[in-house]
């Protein structure tokens, strides 16, 4: 497939990161994976995806900046240019383009922000090589990748079922506003899925599910429910490898909170707030107290990735 994008011309796209409001880990499959049912939600920090047309033949390259963006791989390791690589060969077009990602979503956090640079990558490059490739198609792309870029493409608010891949939209009224506590360092996803299953030991696990009060919070624009609704079956394990998030949880909650919960597989914790004074109190009490690294505020459900320039 040919492309009559001069060298030079780019296409940004700005993807947003989420938090599980509900993590509902099932039973180990067959394949490694936990069956999972988890409520995504969209929130307003940002990592923004340039692709940029290059000669061809001049193959991929990554440049990335932002907060801890040293941290980062500019290989095929990272998952934006194993997106890319997908893509070509998904589309049989060459793989060339400039990478950059310039960073606002924690690295490492629990936040899904490799996740979002993929789906930044893949609707970025589809544009970019005016490839005409159908939303649907790109999704199922996307859950190739892993479990939490379909989310990352579709934003607001959705079911996610499977390991996270199988997303059904929710209906969510109003904006919600969080605070984010980051930590001084990450926590490996796999690690916290492994510890959850030291915990439970010879325990039956059932098949998870949503619990419809956090949905009928949500659909009402219910604060005040939707804080008593949060979950996460992972929470205890990032605690067990992670002792002070129990301690950052506390504080925040005696800072008025809503709802506290470990975002996804942690160690960013979230607080839910009635509204934006109140985030300001929670963001300065825990700022105070220096047990997190930084905090940030963020409103949600936000829109999915969309392109911007």
């Amino acid at each position: 497939m040919t492309t009559d994008r001069h060298a030079g011309a780019s296409v940004t796209v700005r993807v947003p990161a989420k938090v599980n409001l509900q993590l509902g880990v099932g039973p180990k499959r067959a394949d490694g994976y936990h069956e999972l049912a988890t409520v995504f939600h969209a929130v307003s920090l940002f990592d923004d995806v340039r692709a940029r047309q290059v000669k061809p033949g001049a193959g991929i390259s990554l440049t990335i900046s932002g907060e801890d963006a040293s941290e980062l791989p500019l290989d095929e390791t990272n998952l934006a240019w194993r997106a890319v690589l997908l893509l070509a060969d998904h589309a049989g077009h060459p793989a060339d383009v400039e990478l950059h990602l310039q960073k606002g979503i924690p690295v490492a956090g629990g936040m899904a922000g490799g996740s979002a640079d993929a789906a930044g990558a893949l609707l970025a490059c589809e544009s970019l090589w005016q490839l005409g490739i159908a939303r649907a198609e790109l999704m199922e792309l996307a859950a190739q990748l892993g479990s939490d870029v379909p989310f990352a493409l579709h934003g607001g608010t959705a079911i996610g079922t499977g390991r996270g891949e199988r997303l059904l939209s929710a209906l969510s009224r109003g904006a919600f506003e969080w605070v984010f506590a980051l930590a001084d360092k990450g926590l490996s996803t796999p690690d916290v899925y492994a510890e959850c299953d030291r915990l439970r030991g010879e325990k039956r696990v059932s098949a998870p599910v949503v619990p419809p009060e956090i949905m009928q919070a949500l659909r009402a624009g219910d604060a005040v429910a939707l804080g008593a609704a949060l979950s996460n079956d992972l929470q205890s394990a990032a605690i067990s490898l992670r002792p002070v998030l129990a301690q950052v949880l506390e504080v925040g909650a005696e800072y008025g909170a809503l709802g506290a919960i470990v975002s996804g597989s942690g160690p960013t914790c979230a607080f839910l707030a009635a509204d934006e004074e109140q985030a300001l109190d929670i963001a300065v009490g825990l700022t105070s107290a220096g047990v997190c690294r930084t905090v940030k505020r963020a409103t949600g459900a936000v829109p999915g990735a969309r392109i911007v320039a």
